[in-house]
């Protein structure tokens, strides 16, 4: 790690994402076969539990779409893994500092702040710091 850099860095999978070529027809054997919860946006949110069933804060996201898209882009990969972090600005600064591909653009919503990184495979990475409290 590089001086200045967080503590932690990823603190849990946010979200898994991938591409389909027929998303309709993949969603509804998930749906089917292993029983997953697919709503009209096109995936689920699992809520997270302790190891006696009790909710805790906190969800993964699993969700497919369409693959004639460029949502994974630059990479050719057709699923992007979406980590939580704690703070976004010093992991992103402490990447960049360590020569990794961060992509340029930010983005701040009501659902967080998140950022992209390419790792050494080509793989875009999505980083994740949940607005406060989530």
């Amino acid at each position: 790690m590089s001086k200045g850099s967080p503590k932690r860095r990823v603190t849990g999978i946010g979200g898994v994402f991938f591409a389909a070529k027929d998303p309709a027809k993949l969603r509804a054997w998930y749906k089917a076969r292993l029983g997953i919860d697919v709503q009209d946006w096109g995936g689920s949110a699992f809520s997270w539990s302790d190891a006696e069933g009790k909710p805790v804060g906190g969800t993964t996201i699993w969700s497919i779409g369409p693959g004639d898209g460029d949502a994974f882009a630059p990479s050719a990969a057709p699923f992007m893994i979406n980590y939580r972090v704690e703070d976004l600005a010093a992991l992103v600064k402490a990447l960049r500092d360590e020569g990794c591909e961060v992509l340029p653009n930010l983005e701040e919503s009501e659902f967080g702040k998140f950022a992209w990184v390419i790792d050494p495979e080509g793989n875009k990475i999505e980083l994740w710091e949940p607005p406060a409290g989530r």
